[in-house]
């Protein structure tokens, strides 16, 4: 038996509090629940966790974060329990018992006592926005209020699964032109701090006397030897200051604009928010949640500044009373087939249904994207560097072959 110390309320409305055995935390709920009262803070005693629903949920998670496999793996679960009718504090305990990951069984178990306190799901998961997105709470509240909470994770479950493919994609897209890029730059500062030196130096050739590019070389590799360090210094305080301004608002902005116009990578981001756009503007509407709302939701799930503030501008001609297609038309931003889906969409009456099969489509056009971009940008890439590496190459062998020539 375990002993815990709790805080809460009696069905008066009275603070209570005290000690209680139990075998173990549900057991201590639901025999305080029995006694007609209902925790809101429930310690083990001896134990530093607190739940505490009305605490903020004081859980650290070990100071590492949650990650989206996680999450779309309990979401599942949750969707699969739900449609088959079980509650939603029966089905968060189940997932609790089975679940053998440390911090996932914490957060689980939060949600569970904040649920069975008396607090909705959605109020218990928007106290950790680091886990749980706006649009994720958003939904999970929709489908609390008009019963059908199954529903509406089943579709949280078809856009996390969605968001990860795509994330995995890109990170598979550049991990190998990263990994030429770094060793192509080490490749060069070897050759020109180590190599080319020591191949003049044997030749013993006067430096006025060398040819054109090596001089170019050799002028750069007695700059690196002689400032290297002070190139090091400002690059990391280069890439400091550039987080910095792409973290303020108005250098977000301009960061975001200029992805948006690189010309295989700009491609590639426009054509996966359009295609998360309508797969969450469908979502959150067929939920039953209004326009503005889904907007307010959806501007924040893009992933780029310059569309999200396109959206806010479409939200408020929106709230004066415009229709939706007409400003996303006006923006520029968006392209003609998604115009029309949503003018049609707005003149049947079933603007969900229909953004919800053009993100099908969105979707493929992005997965094409992203194949020619991982066939594309990495050809172009090793193209660049072999042309530097070449010239790197001749300019070291220039002097030998002038002296060859010499000779003769």
């Amino acid at each position: 038996m375990a002993t815990f110390e709790y805080i809460g309320v009696d069905a008066s409305g009275q603070n209570v509090k005290g000690v209680i055995e139990a075998v173990d935390r549900k057991a201590a709920i639901a025999d305080l629940s029995v006694r007609g009262q209902f925790a809101s803070k429930l310690t083990e005693t001896g134990d530093a966790v607190e739940a505490g629903a009305n605490e903020g949920f004081s859980f650290s998670f070990g100071g590492s974060r949650i990650n989206d496999k996680k999450i779309l793996e309990m979401t599942s679960q949750l969707a699969t329990a739900l449609k088959a009718g079980l509650p939603i504090l029966n089905a968060l305990e189940i997932l609790k018992s089975q679940q053998k990951n440390e911090r996932m069984g914490e957060l689980l178990d939060e949600l569970s006592v904040a649920v069975s306190s008396g607090q909705s799901m959605s109020e218990a998961m928007a106290k950790h926005p680091d886990i749980f997105s706006a649009l994720y709470v958003s939904m999970v509240r929709v489908g609390e209020t008009g019963g059908i909470l199954d529903k509406t994770m089943q579709q949280l479950v078809n856009l996390m699964s969605r968001e990860i493919k795509i994330r995995s994609n890109l990170i598979g897209a550049l991990i190998y032109p990263f990994f030429i890029l770094t060793v192509g730059l080490i490749s060069m500062i070897v050759i020109l701090i180590w190599v080319l030196p020591k191949i003049i130096n044997t030749i013993g050739m006067e430096p006025s006397m060398l040819p054109l590019p090596t001089k170019m070389l050799m002028g750069l590799s007695q700059f690196l030897l002689s400032f290297g360090w002070l190139v090091a210094i400002g690059l990391v305080l280069g890439v400091y200051a550039f987080v910095k301004w792409k973290k303020s608002p108005q250098g977000r902005v301009s960061w975001d604009s200029f992805k948006l116009k690189l010309p295989l990578f700009g491609n590639v981001l426009r054509t996966l928010s359009v295609g998360r756009f309508a797969r969450t503007l469908g979502a959150l509407t067929s939920s039953g949640i209004t326009i503005l709302e889904a907007l307010q939701v959806v501007r924040d799930t893009l992933g780029n500044e310059v569309l999200a503030l396109q959206i806010d501008d479409v939200a408020g001609k929106v709230k004066t009373g415009s229709n939706l297609a007409d400003p996303l038309e006006e923006s520029g931003m968006f392209p003609a087939l998604l115009v029309q889906i949503v003018a049609m969409g707005e003149q049947t009456g079933c603007l969900d249904e229909l953004l919800l099969n053009a993100a099908e489509t969105f979707d493929e056009q992005a997965d094409t994207v992203v194949s020619r971009f991982m066939t594309l940008f990495p050809s172009l890439l090793i193209l660049g560097l072999a042309l530097v590496i070449a010239f790197i190459i001749m300019a070291t062998l220039l002097p030998i072959l002038t002296m060859d020539l010499s000779i003769f």
